[in-house]
């Protein structure tokens, strides 16, 4: 059973703060712990607020997101969806500009909980993310997350979070049903998606049979 106790501070409003490449990063990474987290704050009386930041986007893939992410934070007491329109695929080539956004990001939002991408992600745009994640939220509790994709950059977490089944089969509902333009990906798939999660969960040794993985390069207690 996971507690979020120490990163809270006995406060009664948790703030995460969720920052991924492109639009549909975050829900992959961490949708399901997302939903878990949300609904056991609500049960127990705590209040989250959630700011969701995409750095990538077209109109198409920006209106998916914000479409997704609305299912996602439904719980949230307070709730913000920031969707930058850098190219997809150029962000290191554009360094600069990211972060100068960060820098923005960083006077707007006093996370709790970071969730960003992985440090060893194969994918150029992730890595740039996960550096300037660390860069402006150095004193943060911080969780990388990973993305399943053709590069085979899985490794092995060091932390993981369980989820029930029924909060797997909610992210990649919301996933399938909000993101159309991906279905031609061969890893867009529900069994693809489920997958992961259930690897994770034997690693876990989760009594749901399910978790997500993420990496924790420090913690500080």
């Amino acid at each position: 059973m996971l507690t979020f106790g120490p990163v809270l501070d006995d406060r009664s409003c948790c703030t995460i703060l969720c920052i991924g490449a492109h639009c549909d990063d975050i829900e992959i990474g961490c949708g399901a712990s997302l939903l878990r987290f949300i609904a056991e704050q609500s049960a127990t009386g705590n209040s989250v607020a959630c700011h969701w930041v995409v750095a990538t986007s077209n109109p198409l893939r920006e209106a998916e997101c914000r479409a997704s992410a609305e299912h996602f934070l439904a719980g949230a007491e307070e709730k913000s969806v920031t969707i930058w329109s850098f190219r997809d695929g150029y962000l290191p080539y554009v360094g600069g500009e990211v972060k100068d956004a960060f820098e923005r990001l960083k006077c707007e939002v006093h996370p709790n909980i970071v969730f960003t991408h992985y440090r060893h992600d194969l994918h150029q745009d992730h890595r740039l993310i996960n550096q300037l994640t660390w860069n402006t939220f150095r004193n943060h509790f911080i969780l990388e997350y990973e993305i399943l994709k053709y590069d085979g950059d899985i490794g092995c977490p060091n932390f993981y979070i369980s989820v029930h089944e029924g909060q797997v089969n909610r992210k990649v509902e919301f996933l399938l049903r909000h993101y159309p333009s991906q279905h031609s990906h061969s890893w867009f798939t529900p069994e693809a998606l489920t997958a992961i999660t259930r690897l994770r969960g034997v690693e876990a040794n989760s009594s749901t049979g399910y978790a997500e993985g993420f990496y924790a390069r420090k913690v500080c207690w």
